[in-house]
């Protein structure tokens, strides 16, 4: 109630309708205003991880409940080309087709120097990326299926590797691209692709989880990989359920790694540093990615395509 009646102070427009309350920031592009709408996520607890009978689980998702103490901003969509160019000036995305598509071929460090951007056009937006726990809790919405979907998900819901389909699932369409953010349809909270598409970066660390239920957890505290969750348009079925964790080096770009924006979550220390290191060469590096880009961009860790590296 308190968040209805005081809307955010970044938001332009606000309100209410059937999936909960929303907000929307707006940033001036080249030919016309950029919109990215948020939704609220309420504060509570849900069950982290995967049940162990879950079908292709991993050994790095003990299940564990997790309590959010204090609700917060997500945005409805990936970051869209449109929006990455309205602030940055570039695109570095290989399926640059449609400025509504996610925008990829983004670093971790690349993205802190574009909040850091993003946050002095935008007063009081203080966006930063999401916690590992935030987003799975976001993603899930209310569910403890493998996705939130159901127990298993087709093309007509998720941008995946039809050919790979999860556990019994039937084969379909495998499109070998990004689509428009919110061309498919949205789970219970109004959060769209938050399975496939692109895989989304978090703020933490990567790491093992700590035993027994937590509070508000945002990782360890140093590493040397982030987190990305979510999968993607190239991803077999099994690493788009909501508990898979995947990593890479916080300077790796694939075109099929994005992010979602995540307003008053102002980095930290380390993301402010990061935005510092990479601000003078982020565009110097994708111009020499560009030059020498195949179709699976530049990484620092490479596995097979069942998760998010491609060799």
């Amino acid at each position: 109630l308190d968040v209805l009646l005081r809307p955010p102070a970044w938001a332009v427009r606000h309100g209410t309708d059937e999936l909960g309350l929303w907000a929307e920031f707006d940033v001036p592009g080249r030919s016309s205003t950029v919109t990215q709408r948020c939704r609220w996520i309420a504060p509570g607890s849900f069950p982290m991880g995967s049940p162990e009978g879950e079908v292709g689980r991993g050994d790095n998702e003990t299940q564990h409940e997790v309590t959010l103490t204090r609700g917060y901003w997500l945005a409805d969509s990936a970051c869209t080309q449109a929006l990455w160019q309205a602030v940055m000036g570039d695109n570095p995305s290989r399926f640059n087709d449609d400025p509504a598509n996610p925008v990829e071929q983004v670093s971790w460090d690349d993205v802190q120097t574009f909040i850091a951007r993003l946050n002095e056009l935008v007063p009081g937006l203080a966006a930063g990326l999401p916690s590992e726990a935030q987003w799975e809790n976001a993603c899930r919405a209310g569910t403890t299926t493998p996705f939130s979907f159901g127990k298993n998900i087709t093309p007509e819901q998720v941008n995946y590797d039809g050919n790979n389909p999860y556990a019994d699932g039937k084969k379909g369409l495998y499109r070998k691209r990004t689509v428009p953010v919110k061309s498919l349809p949205p789970n219970p909270w109004g959060l769209y692709e938050m399975h496939g598409n692109v895989y989304e970066w978090c703020a933490d660390w990567y790491g093992a989880y700590p035993q027994g239920p937590q509070i508000d957890p945002s990782g360890p505290p140093e590493g040397v990989y982030r987190v990305l969750r979510g999968g993607s348009w190239y991803s077999n079925g099994r690493y788009c359920r909501a508990a898979y964790r995947d990593w890479n080096g916080p300077g790796a770009r694939y075109n099929y790694i994005g992010f979602r924006l995540a307003p008053g979550q102002r980095p930290g220390p380390a993301g402010q540093e990061a935005a510092r290191r990479a601000d003078g060469q982020a565009q110097a590096e994708r111009a020499g990615q560009a030059a020498g880009s195949d179709a699976g961009g530049r990484g620092s860790k490479t596995h097979s395509k069942k998760g998010s590296k491609k060799p």
